[in-house]
């Protein structure tokens, strides 16, 4: 049995992190307090276990260093919308009895509550690794093996589904299928094609 499994941001879930402050500074405001502050990398490394506080002491304007503080309690401004054609997918392929699992880079901190957002996320998986939880982010190799491990699954069942091409590449030096989503009717056609749905 074949085995799929996701990314979320931006495969399951929209995540625009610009609107946590657009109330505060504007779209464009919190855009140029993104770029000031090197949020990617920021946020990369949140992904991977450091808090947003103990990140925010590296950021040398005291107003810009609480903005970042403050991020956790207004994350689900970030994520308001599903991208429902993704997640039509995923149940139709829950409906053929495929299993679906899930492996997301994303805080510990922002992760519970991503979940009070779309609850779906906590329950619709069989297992779900979150990169802050176990401190490894995508595209490290170990992360696709700690999934196996918990799911009790090898890496050859498994078809593993990214936006980021990055994380499809670290996915196959872990055994594993990979598809690069690109949107949703493509990828129900790749998914057709690999004849899990």
């Amino acid at each position: 049995m074949k085995h799929v499994v996701f990314d979320i941001g931006a495969v399951l879930v929209d995540w625009q992190p610009e609107l946590a402050w657009a109330d505060e500074l504007g779209l464009d405001g919190a855009r140029a307090f993104i770029d000031r502050i090197g949020f990617d990398k920021i946020n990369l490394a949140c992904d991977a276990g450091v808090s947003f506080a103990k990140a925010s002491e590296a950021i040398a304007d005291p107003e810009d260093a609480a903005r970042l503080r403050r991020y956790v309690s207004l994350y689900h401004l970030t994520v308001p919308d599903k991208i429902r054609g993704t997640w039509d997918c995923l149940f139709d392929m829950k409906d053929r009895g495929v299993a679906i699992h899930a492996i997301t880079n994303w805080s510990a901190e922002t992760w519970p509550e991503g979940v009070k957002v779309h609850p779906e996320l906590g329950e619709v998986f069989e297992t779900t690794v979150v990169s802050g939880q176990v401190r490894m982010i995508k595209p490290s190799v170990a992360i696709y093996q700690l999934l196996c491990e918990r799911a009790d699954i090898s890496a050859d069942k498994c078809i593993f589904i990214d936006d980021g091409p990055h994380n499809c590449i670290g996915a196959e030096a872990a055994g594993m299928d990979a598809i690069h989503f690109t949107g949703p009717e493509a990828l129900r056609a790749r998914l057709e094609a690999k004849e899990v749905l």
